[in-house]
């Protein structure tokens, strides 16, 4: 049986690049010809240059029919198809955005930098809601505020949320300093879903079970509820081929750093790592589909990652 293999749209940040340099961009792959292409080359004037690289690149991706939404640290773009710059919508909330996923007509949005999550509301273009995680004496909770206001939280990176996922059954969350998938019924009310180890990007439910990126590891990791595991080992190369290796003091910019991860059917799994490389993986036969590579520079990384919904 002859199978398609996914066309999927990236997002890539650069850490310990330079002003006037490329701090990222767009990127559509294909992997029936195992090729990419790059849409947009992100270089702005306004990039902030304090720390260590959390304002520079794109992050995480959505779609509403032709429009397709990409986030920076502090502001929604929003693209045509062709990847034309339609506007832009920003928020005195939103600070240092990872990823972000659409439901019904709403986007919702991490705010690391205030330990939030935003709502953008797809019908009046504006942000309508906002939630900060807490927790008080160990316990998690947390508090529902308007973003339209100046009255909302202060800013704080105590969990460092970067992930949100949505379905019918409530509002996910997770982050770096979480160490467990969170989850957000219609009361407000915030549960631990499972344990998660330190470090992990892009935690989701998925079939009886939880999958992630668990960085520390180098490995995408799927654990269900019955205690199976399934790990995927992420794309290295020989250190030799590796452009601007030790140029980032922070160490942060290392090779098979995984970050970036979008399901692909019932079977596949697409995984974004460092120097910026997308994988496939066959859950079905445990193997990997084959590998894309953007960049050899260890700086230029994949940080959002998505099915291509449009024919060509």
């Amino acid at each position: 049986m002859n199978i398609r293999l996914p066309k999927l749209i990236a997002t890539s940040v650069v850490r310990g690049s330079r002003q006037g340099e490329s701090h990222g961009g767009v990127f559509t792959v294909d992997f029936e010809t195992q090729e990419g292409a790059q849409h947009v080359d992100w270089n702005t004037d306004e990039i902030d240059w304090e720390g260590r690289g959390a304002d520079r690149g794109l992050r995480g991706i959505a779609f509403d029919g032709d429009e397709v939404y990409i986030a920076a640290s502090d502001e929604l773009f929003v693209y045509d198809r062709n990847f034309n710059i339609l506007r832009s919508h920003k928020n005195r909330y939103l600070k240092h955005c990872h990823e972000i996923v659409r439901l019904d007509r709403r986007i919702f949005l991490t705010s690391t930098g205030f330990d939030s999550l935003l709502s953008f509301n797809l019908d009046s273009r504006d942000f309508d809601w906002g939630f900060q995680f807490q927790k008080p004496y160990d316990q998690w909770s947390g508090f529902v505020f308007d973003p339209q206001t100046e009255s909302g939280p202060r800013p704080v990176n105590d969990f460092h949320i970067n992930m949100v996922h949505m379905d019918q059954t409530g509002i996910y969350a997770s982050g770096l300093r979480t160490q467990a998938m969170l989850h957000i019924n219609d009361r407000m009310e915030v549960s631990e879903v499972c344990n998660l180890p330190g470090g992990t990007h892009n935690a989701r439910p998925w079939k009886e079970g939880v999958i992630f990126n668990d960085t520390s590891s180098d490995c995408v990791r799927y654990v269900s509820r019955d205690g199976t595991e399934k790990a995927y080992k992420i794309h290295s190369y020989d250190e030799s081929k590796i452009e601007f290796a030790g140029i980032d003091d922070s160490k942060i910019a290392r090779q098979a750093f995984g970050r970036g991860l979008c399901l692909v059917g019932d079977r596949f799994i697409a995984a974004g790592s460092s120097p910026s490389t997308i994988t496939l993986y066959d859950t079905e036969t445990n193997q990997k589909v084959g590998f894309v590579n953007l960049s050899m520079d260890i700086r230029n990384a994949i940080h959002g990652l998505e099915v291509w919904p449009y024919e060509d």
